[in-house]
């Protein structure tokens, strides 16, 4: 909710800006020396301890617990940076969800804007010969382009921070929702991941969209030769990715405890990863409990999105993020046990990312010292990422499998609270 806010914030003056500068130029000329663009993003998404073969992947199983349909989730462009476009009506809790592996494309062809367009791509990938790339349709809608609601939330947020089985001191911060909103904002923002993905509008053309939304699967990779095809589109449009740009792998993440203890959290490394980050979120009573694995303070909220390498570094100094070379975290003991006997039990939910690489192709390539105006006739981005989720403190493999526990052991009104805890997660 807080990285909507502030979202909405920076996405409001964007516009103008890009209006500003676009007015200055002829059309004529953008057209002429402006590179045909390609945006490639890649997410893999799950659900740690759920088996991969579920139909539907992440946004398939939860919609079915969390009182969906469960038919599985099909993919809509954006799932892969969380800004999925609106068309139409306004998607459900479940239509946040990802499916287990996405591949988001996005062409901005300057000579022939808002023209069906298509990427001719390996046999790898089995999803046939090549992927359509169409414009969104007229009832499009970016994430943003309506104002943020805040909710009317009493109680209070506790914030606690770092990998470690005990509470430290001066934990948790306190902020009060009584207070003005905007004054309590800032200070669960944080640092955010850099807004980059593609702009979209009525002259690009995507991936996934109404001819062809398929999911890619378990052993689907990219690594191959692909060219985009299409009027206006260079001839010369054609790259080989390699390993480095393919889908990551999924976190196997694991966890030992209950919301009363400290639970460790291990996992084994994620190739290609240049950072993680952990983030865990729920309810005592009126009070909500925010947990962040960042050793700075920070709540965490605004990370996870891609992050370029060097900010992944950087950030990684800054204890913003934990290395690559990290496999092991704990959340601090009975932070959210906060369960009340009769209402919603303790709990959490986490979620984990891995940052993975960014590549960047053009023709011709970019020189290392480039003259001033130079531009190539096209350009390619490539940006993966892997992120897993658990309930601490609930079998959410159970209950997708319908596999039910003691009535004794029940959670009482834990799936209501997992609802509330996930619709504050992705309210954005």
């Amino acid at each position: 909710m807080v990285q909507r806010i502030s979202q909405h914030v920076v996405q409001s003056l964007q516009p103008l800006a890009a209006a500003a500068v676009l007015a200055c130029v002829p059309l004529a000329a953008q057209a002429q020396t402006a590179p045909t663009q390609l945006w490639i993003d890649l997410s893999t998404s799950t659900m740690a301890g759920m088996p991969e073969f579920m139909q539907g992947g992440v946004g398939g199983m939860l919609s079915g617990i969390f009182g969906g349909a469960g038919a599985g989730a099909s993919q809509v462009y954006g799932h892969a940076s969380g800004r999925f476009i609106q068309q139409g009506s306004t998607p459900s809790l479940s239509g946040a969800f990802p499916p287990s592996r996405v591949i988001d494309v996005a062409l901005y062809n300057p000579r022939k804007p808002g023209v069906e367009a298509a990427l001719a791509i390996p046999p790898t990938m089995g999803m046939g010969e090549q992927l359509p790339l169409v414009p969104p349709s007229p009832s499009y809608k970016e994430p943003g382009e309506a104002p943020a609601e805040i909710p009317d939330i009493k109680g209070r947020i506790l914030i606690y921070w770092g990998c470690g089985e005990a509470v430290r001191n001066g934990q948790p911060k306190v902020i009060n929702l009584s207070n003005n909103p905007t004054q309590w904002a800032g200070l669960l923002a944080g640092r955010m991941a850099p807004e980059r993905a593609a702009k979209v509008g009525p002259q690009h053309a995507l991936y996934p969209n109404e001819k062809n939304k398929a999911n890619a699967k378990v052993d689907t990779s990219l690594q191959g030769q692909h060219q985009v095809r299409g009027d206006g589109v260079p001839e010369s449009m054609q790259f080989t990715l390699a390993e480095r740009q393919d889908l990551m792998p999924v976190i196997q993440l694991q966890q030992q405890g209950d919301p009363t203890q400290s639970i460790r959290l291990n996992w084994q490394p994620v190739a290609r990863a240049s950072a993680y980050h952990l983030h865990a979120m729920g309810m005592a009573g009126q009070d909500m409990v925010l947990w962040s694995s960042a050793e700075n303070g920070d709540a965490g909220l605004g990370l996870f999105d891609y992050l370029p390498e060097a900010t992944a570094a950087k950030w990684v100094k800054d204890k913003v993020l934990l290395s690559p070379e990290t496999t092991q975290c704990a959340v601090p003991k009975g932070i959210f046990a906060g369960g009340q006997p009769g209402k919603e039990a303790g709990g959490a939910m986490l979620r984990m990312i891995a940052y993975g690489p960014e590549s960047y192709f053009s023709h011709p390539a970019r020189p290392a010292k480039p003259p001033a105006g130079w531009q190539p006739e096209w350009s390619v981005r490539v940006r993966a990422k892997s992120q897993t989720m658990a309930m601490l403190g609930l079998d959410m493999a159970g209950m997708a499998t319908g596999r039910e526990a003691p009535q004794e052991e029940k959670p009482s009104g834990l799936p209501g609270a997992a609802g509330s805890i996930l619709r504050g997660i992705f309210g954005r």
